[in-house]
């Protein structure tokens, strides 16, 4: 098998990130509105708006994304992650999560915020084991999501010290 290459965005990845992320959302949810306007424009509402798009690929079939959100100064979202389902438990989704890590850092992020849903436990132990913590209620932003049930965040010079 050939190995998984993680990249930037490219031209002609709209559709397998819009498919990828209809597939996951559909499989434990429904399709809200904001998931449509950012699914069906990713240019216009991420990379336009400051933000980067990741995706996994495997011999030019992309296999996983995620998206890098401005969430204000010094902060970014991590939002749109998924991985195709036959490929899931390969380690794709921590390979993505690693390198956005990387690129948050890159842009000199501090902090990445997440939000996620208590159903999805095998994405939240991703999250921790590279460094997500579960935010207090108090901490916690309204989402635009009415899925969206756990926020986390990963403070950028703290995971940068202890590597």
């Amino acid at each position: 098998m050939t190995e998984i290459r993680v990249r930037d965005f490219a031209p002609g990845d709209e559709t397998p990130f819009r498919e990828l992320n209809e597939a996951w959302i559909r499989e434990y949810f429904a399709i809200e509105e904001k998931d449509a306007e950012v699914l069906n424009d990713p240019v216009g509402q991420i990379i336009l708006n400051g933000g980067e798009i990741i995706v996994a690929e495997r011999d030019g079939r992309v296999l996983g994304c995620c998206a890098l959100l401005p969430h204000g100064p010094g902060c970014y979202e991590l939002g749109k992650m998924a991985v195709a389902p036959e490929t899931r438990g390969q380690g794709i989704g921590k390979q993505i999560l690693q390198y956005a890590i990387r690129r948050a850092r890159d842009k000199r992020a501090s902090r990445l915020y997440l939000e996620t849903n208590s159903k999805l436990q095998n994405a939240i132990h991703v999250y921790e084991s590279a460094g997500f913590r579960h935010l207090p209620d108090g901490r916690v932003q309204t989402s635009p999501y009415a899925r969206s049930n756990v926020a986390m965040e990963l403070l950028l010079e703290e995971t940068a010290e202890r590597n």
